[in-house]
């Protein structure tokens, strides 16, 4: 059939059409002396089927730790030994969260809560807390709040959600051994609700949770099926107390791979680098990936580990010449 990467260009790049579960895993097995020419062809891909500009979002918790499900990745949960504690933000301190997300050029600013899905506190809280926000900032408003029940999809569209982030974190065929509390079919029930009911759907994962290349092929094929609008792609930042908590880092020539291959296989899709880019590719790489088919970035800190000063990823889209997305494009 020829070399992955010649039919990558032809079928990805001249027609659009996402690489195939085995064509990724063909990218994933590329040696590092290609790894430069596969991000080059993903970042021309994104220029011709996104176009340049960076979309640019800010995220804050508020809920935070005390959740009752067992993610093997995550510190937030209540049945870790890891140091994160319950706690909640009042809704001045999210309208001052979402001023601080806007001056930086950010047209997103996602509210995210540590549980398994919304109780009625909790929908309360993020009603008056979007309609706080929505009367002070100029800026689109996304949620992360678990699971959802239909009634709970059709609340946050009446509330005017933007976008919904519920990630699948990893295949299918992997899950069990990263979640024993709940299945990838919940979740998956839940975005097909969100995708139904209007509102734009994020969804990615975490690469680097002891998968296979061959599952980390099959997570591109499954988010490709369900056609996301936006893909935030974490690395594994092991957090102490976690199961996970002893995982190797991800070297930063496989997480760029995984770049190049999940670009191949979504050329149509918001990429967004997420949490543990800072430990994976530190600057050099950040900025690689940035010429390797990335597309969006979350600016400032993460839900419960330290990003980079919001200033500096600016600093570096202006470096790179990238303009960030102005908020009328994105509504």
């Amino acid at each position: 059939m020829g070399d992955v990467l010649d039919q990558a260009r032809a079928q990805v790049l001249g027609e659009g059409r996402g690489l195939s579960e085995a064509q990724v895993l063909e990218v994933l097995r590329l040696p590092d002396d290609r790894l430069g020419e596969a991000l080059a062809l993903a970042h021309e891909v994104r220029l011709a089927w996104c176009g340049p500009d960076v979309e640019v979002e800010g995220i804050v918790s508020l809920k935070t730790g005390g959740c009752p499900e067992d993610c093997h990745f995550c510190s937030q949960s209540g049945l870790f030994s890891s140091p994160v504690r319950a706690a909640w933000l009042d809704i001045p301190a999210l309208v001052e969260a979402a001023r601080e997300t806007a001056a930086t050029g950010a047209t997103e600013f996602c509210i995210v809560a540590a549980v398994r899905g919304p109780d009625q506190r909790l929908m309360s809280q993020l009603r008056d807390g979007v309609a706080a926000i929505k009367a002070a900032v100029d800026i689109n408003v996304a949620a992360s709040v678990g699971m959802l029940t239909q009634e709970q999809v059709n609340d946050l569209v009446a509330m005017g959600i933007h976008r919904y982030n519920h990630n699948l974190e990893t295949a299918r065929s992997y899950f069990s051994q990263v979640v024993t509390t709940h299945t990838w079919e919940e979740r998956w029930t839940t975005l097909t609700m969100v995708r139904a009911a209007g509102m734009e759907v994020c969804c990615g994962g975490i690469v680097g949770l002891g998968e296979s290349l061959e599952q980390r092929a099959e997570f591109a094929a499954q988010l490709a099926e369900l056609d996301p609008h936006e893909v935030p792609l974490n690395f594994l930042n092991p957090r102490p107390g976690t199961p996970f908590g002893d995982l190797p880092v991800l070297s930063a020539a496989e997480a760029l791979r995984t770049v190049a291959a999940f670009r191949l296989a979504l050329p149509r899709t918001i990429l967004r680098f997420a949490g543990g880019r800072e430990i994976t590719l530190g600057d050099l790489g950040t900025k690689d990936g940035l010429l390797g088919g990335i597309n969006a970035v979350i600016v400032g800190n993460y839900l419960t580990t330290l990003g980079r000063p919001a200033s500096d990823d600016l600093a570096m889209l202006g470096e790179l010449a990238m303009p960030i997305k102005a908020l009328g494009a994105t509504i």
